[in-house]
Order: C-alpha cells, then structure tokens, then sequence
C-alpha cells in the first residue's frame, strides 16, 4: 500500500509537526558531520516553501542522565540548520510546556522551531522512559501542538517511540494527516523495492563483525538474491563452517551450526572470500601479509578481503541490476586494512544502469571517502532500521504514516 507523502497534504497556514533524525556526532558542542541535517533539508524546505508553520522533533544520542544534557541538547543542531536554510530557526530548550507552546503561537508561515531532544523526556519526569517506552500521554501531549504529522526519520523508524508512532497515533485519532517526508519516501521505495520487488540480477554484499547481526537478513534475502557476497568479521563464522583454518580471525562458535544451515540452504548463492590480508594482532601496526588461499595460519587473523577476493567479487557484481551493501569487508577503520571496503565501493560505482543501495556506518565512509557518493542510487540514513528493512520485517515508524 503506497503511503501518504508531505507533497499529498496542504500544508499552508499549518502546524507542521516532523519528526527528523538529527542524531549526528557532537563534540564540545560542535556538529562533527551533518549529513543527517543535510539530508532532512528537503522536506523542510518543501514545508517553508508551502507555507506551513514548521515544528521540529528529534532525539541526540543517548540519554541516561542529567549529565548528558549538556553534551545532548539540539542547540548546535539549530544553528547550524539556521545556516543550511538561511534563515532564523528558533531553538525552544524545551520538549512539553508554557514555553514551547507560546513560541508555537507566535509563528508565522514559514517559522521554524526546534524543540529540545526528545529523550529527555526520559528521565525529566516520574513516569519512566516517555518518549522510548512510547507513552501514549507525551504521544498526545505533542500531537496536539500540530495539524500535520510528517515523519522524516527513517532511522528511528525500527522504533516504537512516543515522537514517531505515539504522535502518528494521536493524530490519526484526531482525523490529522500523517505523512511521510521526502527522505522517508526514497528509503521505502529503495530499500521496500530492494526486498519485495528487485530487478534480476540482484547481488546482497554483507560484511562487519558478526553473523549474528545479519543472520536474518541472509536468511530473508537467500531466495531473492541471485548471489550474496560475505566479508568482514562474519565470513569467518562461515569458513570455520566449511572447514577451513581462520587463524585466530574472528568468529563466533555458537553460529557455526546456523552458518552451515545456511550455507545449506543458499546453495552456491553465498560467495566468500579466497585469500585475505591477515595479521599478528589487531593493530594497524602490525605486521601484515597476504594469504596464497583461504586458510589461514594459526597465529594470524584476517583484517581483510584479499586481491583474489577482490577480484571474485567484482566478477560476480558485473551485470547486476540490484545491488544493496550493509557492512565493511574488514577492519575499516585502520588503514592499512581498509582497502577491500574501498574496492567494493569503487566497483559499486562503476555499475552501469543498477540500483546501488548502500547502508550501515563504514560502507558509507566509503563511499564518501571515495567520493562516488553521487553515482549511487540511495545511500540509507538507517543502521538499524535499514538491517530490519532488510530482514523483511514491518518497521513501525512506516506501518504508522496513513496509506494513501
């Protein structure tokens, strides 16, 4: 069923409600990337442009307690959105209360407001986690403040919060529209098309630390996926499965017997590494080497795809039509084994007339380390949220917004 997007609704002389995902790394107070803000800009322009009275939701981090506050509030958020839009956002050090709805009465068409994070409503009160234990009363309390609903934040989306699904709650209640925004709408029909309905052939790229993580993505994806390339930490759980020598690679013992089931099940589909750069220990430093094959000796462990790895995988995305990544194929971060992530990346970019989804933290460094960011379809904000799409599970924040 299509959903209802922020362009179906009349927002003119309306209270905007929209939930964002500005929970981007702050330092000292500084905003160190802003590439979620950036990405919500064109729902919140499209609002401005329409006349609608703009009040913004969102959460930062994770709250535990009134320490955090300081490092935590959306202040920075605010005035770097303030710059991003060119004009005045005004930022309520608030959630609930006297002073958050005043400044609602005095906007004008065109205002921006943003509100304090929305986790504080974690512990700002008696009650327990409101805004993460959705509580219906906080879900109410914000649903009154607006006459539109529009819900932008695809990261949160795997989540049943009182600023997502309790506000889409209320207001469906109420008889209020309840909308997707535009950066809503690209992940479900990238990621929704990605699972339901791929253009053959359709190649999975998995990688980081643990099977486990993606055990039911593999397991959603083996009958749609013509293949399903595996690096990083997890294909060691998978080799181990099969036989071979991983050193002293990371894995994870308790998945072998769920690793050869699947292997079982996928057949020739699942496609791991032949070779991988090992090491004596975890450390950029250390020394490292090549292996000629796939075992690897007992006292290294792989940081990464090898050549020849490298190599069987860029053979095996030629061709494809659908391509989704989720995860490094090795210790990213370091750089002397950063260079399997990097050529995948690169291979991805260079596919010609493909759908090329990308999500999860180190694969889209890559791609932006790489600077191919714009020659893939859709880069997802969603860590979480994009693993659970993937898995075919029914996200809440989405099954929330109104079908058309």
């Amino acid at each position: 069923m299509a959903k209802l997007i922020v362009s179906d609704v009349d927002v003119q002389d309306k209270k905007v409600l929209m939930r964002a995902d500005f929970n981007v790394p702050v330092k000292n107070n500084e905003i160190t990337n802003d590439n979620r803000i950036v990405a919500a800009l064109p729902t919140i322009k499209y609002i401005i442009e329409h006349h609608g009275k703009l009040i913004l939701l969102s959460h930062l981090g994770r709250v535990k307690s009134d320490a955090d506050k300081k490092e935590l509030t959306l202040k920075p958020v605010a005035e770097r959105l303030s710059e991003l839009l060119n004009q005045d956002v005004k930022f309520v050090s608030v959630n609930e209360g006297s002073e958050l709805e005043s400044a609602i009465a005095a906007m004008n068409d065109g205002d921006v407001i943003l509100m304090e994070n929305t986790r504080f409503q974690d512990i700002d009160n008696d009650f327990g986690k409101r805004e993460s234990k959705n509580d219906p009363k906080l879900g109410e309390y914000w649903a009154s403040l607006g006459d539109v609903f529009v819900n932008d934040a695809f990261g949160t989306a795997h989540r049943s919060h009182a600023s997502n699904v309790g506000i889409a709650s209320a207001m469906k209640a109420a008889g209020k529209p309840v909308a997707a925004g535009f950066l809503m709408e690209k992940e479900i029909k990238f990621l929704g098309n990605a699972v339901e309905n791929p253009v053959h052939p359709f190649v999975t790229i998995l990688g980081g630390a643990k099977v486990s993580d993606k055990i039911a993505v593999i397991d959603n994806l083996i009958p749609k996926s013509d293949h399903i390339l595996i690096g990083g930490g997890m294909a060691y759980t998978f080799l181990a499965a099969q036989g071979h020598k991983i050193g002293t690679s990371l894995f994870e013992e308790d998945r072998v017997p769920m690793a050869k089931e699947l292997l079982e099940k996928a057949g020739d589909k699942i496609v791991l590494p032949v070779d991988h750069v090992v090491a004596s220990e975890f450390s950029n430093d250390a020394n490292h080497e090549v292996t000629d094959g796939v075992d690897i000796p007992d006292n290294m462990m792989a940081l990464d795809i090898g050549p020849k790895t490298i190599k069987l995988f860029e053979e095996t995305l030629k061709g494809a039509k659908t391509v989704v990544w989720n995860g490094p194929m090795g210790a990213f971060e370091m750089s002397n084994f950063a260079n399997g992530t990097l050529q995948v990346g690169k291979a991805l970019g260079e596919l010609d007339g493909a759908t090329t989804i990308v999500g999860g933290g180190d694969s889209t460094a890559a791609v932006q380390q790489l600077g191919i960011a714009d020659q893939l379809t859709h880069i997802s904000t969603g860590g979480g949220a994009s693993l659970e799409y993937l898995e075919g599970k029914e996200l809440p924040g989405i099954a929330s917004i109104s079908d058309k």
